[in-house]
């Protein structure tokens, strides 16, 4: 799974990069006369409704999802990680109100509060990132707090804070280091859903806005052409699937990558 899961990935991101050079196209440009086009030598995915190029259109909405997903990560894994840490290694009052924050928001659904969230803000891309990194960091805190719970009392720890290291470093350079791999696992998974997330947004029209590509909105574009041009929703909607089946096998990967006995038992 974890060469899989590499290959799928790699292989998005190329394509997102080189998107410009890949085709001809411009991802806005209009020829309204072959609108509903369907897939030829020169437009291998067809034309949308505008008469815009679905390829050209589909390797720019793969930049705005990679982008999404890494940024909603990066902001999530790093507010997770240090309040999970924080909570986990001080306990008292500060875990209490950590965990019962947690609580709260495992209490809805993430991509309904991500919706309730955008639809009082606006809808924009900057929203969306907002929304979905609020309730993206609950599992990795949730996820660091119980790993410092368990090495907080090991001997090296234990061994550290009695030669007199300051918490900052204990917490750097003994504690969190523990937890990274399974952060790593973590984040390829959340990965996944914060495509999906922002696919869902924008399908809604509250994610990213026209003519700015997204694979969401080109699926709502689509939805009024399922049986005169199904190519409309058959192309982005695979981009969607294709790169989010590739994280969760790269999550599925590492995991096992960090858990041989796991692995070995079938458990992934």
């Amino acid at each position: 799974m974890l060469k899989t899961g590499s290959i799928i990935v790699c292989a998005a991101v190329l394509a997102a990069i080189a998107g410009p050079w890949m085709t001809p196209f411009d991802p806005a440009a209009q020829l309204l006369p072959m609108r509903l086009a369907g897939p030829t030598a020169a437009h291998l995915f067809g034309l949308d409704e505008l008469g815009r190029d679905i390829l050209a259109r589909v390797l720019a909405g793969a930049r705005i999802s990679l982008l999404v997903g890494l940024t909603v990560v990066t902001i999530s894994a790093s507010a997770g990680t240090l309040l999970g840490a924080l909570a986990g290694y001080f306990g008292g009052l500060f875990d209490d109100a950590i965990s019962r924050l947690i609580d709260i928001l495992l209490a809805f659904p993430g991509l309904l509060l991500a919706i309730a969230l955008v639809a009082m803000l606006g809808p924009s891309l900057g929203n969306v990132l907002f929304a979905l990194s609020i309730i993206g960091w609950v599992g990795y805190a949730r996820l660091v707090r119980g790993q410092v719970l368990r090495v907080r009392e090991l001997e090296y720890v234990q061994a550290a804070r009695a030669q007199g290291a300051t918490v900052v470093r204990i917490l750097w350079h003994h504690v969190v280091p523990s937890a990274l791999p399974a952060v790593a696992v973590q984040a390829t998974l959340g990965m996944a859903g914060a495509i999906t997330g922002e696919a869902a947004l924008s399908f809604l029209g509250l994610g990213v806005q026209p003519p700015t590509p997204s694979w969401g909105t080109m699926l709502n574009g689509g939805r009024a052409h399922l049986m005169d041009a199904p190519h409309l929703t058959i192309f982005p909607g695979l981009a969607i699937a294709i790169l989010v089946l590739g994280f969760n096998f790269l999550g599925d990967g590492l995991r096992d990558l960090a858990d041989p006995k796991r692995a070995e038992r079938g458990d992934a």
